[in-house]
Formats: structure tokens, sequence, C-alpha cells
């Protein structure tokens, strides 16, 4: 079965290269598109999708709160931010809004064709070494209370979930994180669906964005 991809951007000609890039591959097909956010909840109303593609600032109904809205949904279809990066403040805002990732607008298309499969298959949108290089950027935009402390979700963790959950936000994948705590991969993957569960998170792209905000990580990964 194809992956259906909805279009939300206020550009048209973006909308047409996306469209042109996607219609060309044999397990996907644009179901939808839409200019704004508004119209974009209008048609999901209608229409069955899987990934959806947002932009971030439209008219009516910037895609923050669009993506908000889409994924408070039982069922959602899992969001892709797009962005540039005088607009990451925007994106990091749509990660903790719900979205499973960001990408940048001038994305390669193989990237972009790499990034719907993943989200569709349940997994991050980007590299975890990508998303700490951009974290590492971007950070100051968190709006963070710099104190662990402050934030007594984390006393949920075990000490190792605790660790995995470190060495997630330090931009480790599975593999590496199994071979830096003498763990099988299996054992590290079970680790990080439970740290999810506990904190109530989408998938571990949010795990690094609450290790900042929290504090557990800063800028640098120190």
């Amino acid at each position: 079965m194809s992956i259906r991809v909805m279009l939300v951007d206020d550009q048209v000609l973006l909308r047409t290269g996306f469209r042109m890039v996607l219609a060309a591959q044999p397990d996907m097909e644009v179901v939808a598109e839409a200019g704004d956010g508004v119209e974009a909840l209008e048609v999901l109303r209608n229409t069955t999708v899987d990934v959806v593609l947002m932009d971030v600032r439209m008219p009516k109904l910037d895609g923050v709160e669009t993506t908000r809205r889409i994924c408070s949904e039982p069922g959602a279809p899992k969001v892709l931010i797009l962005t540039t990066f005088d607009l990451d403040e925007y994106a990091f805002s749509g990660l903790k809004a719900g979205a499973s990732g960001f990408m940048l607008k001038d994305v390669p298309p193989n990237e972009l064709l790499g990034a719907i499969r993943s989200v569709h298959s349940g997994d991050a949108v980007v590299a975890p070494s990508t998303t700490r290089r951009l974290l590492d950027r971007f950070s100051p935009m968190l709006p963070s209370t710099g104190r662990e402390s402050d934030h007594k979700e984390l006393d949920r963790l075990t000490d190792r979930e605790r660790e995995v959950m470190l060495l997630v936000a330090q931009g480790l994948s599975n593999g590496e994180i199994a071979a830096r705590l003498v763990l099988s991969e299996a054992t590290v993957k079970t680790h990080v669906g439970r740290i999810l569960t506990k904190l109530g998170l989408r998938d571990r792209v949010q795990v690094v964005v609450l290790a900042y905000e929290t504090g557990l990580v800063r800028a640098g990964g120190r």
C-alpha cells in the first residue's frame, strides 16, 4: 500500500515540486494539498493521510498550531515540519506540538523520500546525530528552565533508562548505545521504548528536545 502524503504550504510552486518528486515513487502518492493550516484541518476531516509535510509560516493558521491540532487527535498522521535555518525556532515549537521531526526545505530529494518512509514506519525523521547537531546550533531558542530538578517526570526513569536517555540526546544510535553500555541492541531498544512510554513522548526526537529543556544535556552535548 502506498504512503499517503499531504502537502501543506502556501507556496504553490514548492508544493508542485514536492508533488513531482513523490509522484515518481511507486510507494507514495500525494492524496491532498492545502495552502494554509485552516484548509489543512478541513481537508483532513475527509481524507486519510499517513504523513503530512507541514510548512511553518502560513496565513490564517501557522504550521505549529496546525500540527498541535492534528497531533491531538487519535490516530493522527505523522507530521514533518519543513523549515529554513532562519525559522528553526518555529520548527522546535513544532516538535513540541507533536511533529515527528523536521527537515530543511532545500533537502535533497532522496533524503526527503527516506524521511517520509522512516516516519511512516515509526522511526525518527532525522538521524540522531543530525538532531543533535541542529539542536546544538539552535538550543538557545528552546524555552528551558535549565534545571533538571524542575522536571519531576524524569524521576519516573530508572538509573539505566536515564543513562540511555542521556546517550540518545547526545546523538548516539541504538547500536552505539549498546556498544557503550555493553548491552544488546534489542535491550537498548526496549529501554528507549520504556522511556517514551514513561515520559509520554512520541519518538526519540522528542527525547532529545526534552533532554535539552530539562538541562540534562547542554548545547555541545555537555
